[in-house]
């Protein structure tokens, strides 16, 4: 698993998973020892060192609950409630498409977007790129702001809040990364298409 992986698992998990799920003990137990900023490619050590400051998974999951969960949510983590005339099934075409096993749970969250974009780094096809971009273009970048700043605006603690801020500083940096990463050929038809 590579850097850019990393970063989407990481940040889609803590997006979409209760904190007080069994499945994220590693991962605040490498929070809150500090260890995650010793393995984090990008530089935000600062951001890190708040995130731990605040990550107490069982405070946490009422936070979670009041921002995410149920149709009373706060905030809502799905796409669809961002991009008018958009809906969850074009996300779920676009990944079945490329081969990811989809659930039954909405595919437009904002958790398992990131976490598609490792998967789809994960499989290392020939068009990854291409796939990760449109991904980002098309069905993540377009409203992760609104939700990032509604979620800014709704949480109570520095834990979500900061997390915000990672994932925003985050998403820049890996959607360049995948424009550095684009082969010249598809780069130059898409300088011919504009």
């Amino acid at each position: 698993m590579n850097e850019f992986s990393i970063v989407c698992r990481v940040l889609g998990t803590l997006f979409y998973r209760q904190p007080q799920d069994p499945l994220l003990v590693p991962l605040f137990a490498l929070i809150q020892q500090g260890k995650l900023r010793e393995h984090w490619p990008l530089e935000q050590d600062a951001l890190l060192l708040r995130l731990q400051e605040s990550a107490d998974p069982q405070a946490l999951a009422a936070e979670f609950n009041h921002l995410f969960v149920g149709s009373a949510c706060a905030v809502s983590p799905f796409r669809s409630s961002y991009v008018s005339g958009e809906s969850e099934l074009e996300v779920r075409t676009f990944l079945s498409q490329r081969g990811m096993p989809v659930s039954e749970a909405p595919a437009d969250h904002f958790g398992s977007l990131l976490l598609a974009a490792s998967w789809l780094e994960d499989q290392s096809q020939e068009d990854e790129v291409a796939a990760q971009i449109t991904l980002f273009d098309e069905y993540l970048l377009p409203w992760c702001g609104k939700f990032l700043g509604k979620v800014e605006a709704h949480a109570t603690s520095g834990f979500y809040r900061t997390l915000c801020e990672i994932s925003r500083e985050a998403l820049t940096v890996m959607r360049d990364e995948l424009e550095e990463s684009l082969p010249e050929d598809i780069e130059d038809s898409e300088e011919d298409e504009q």
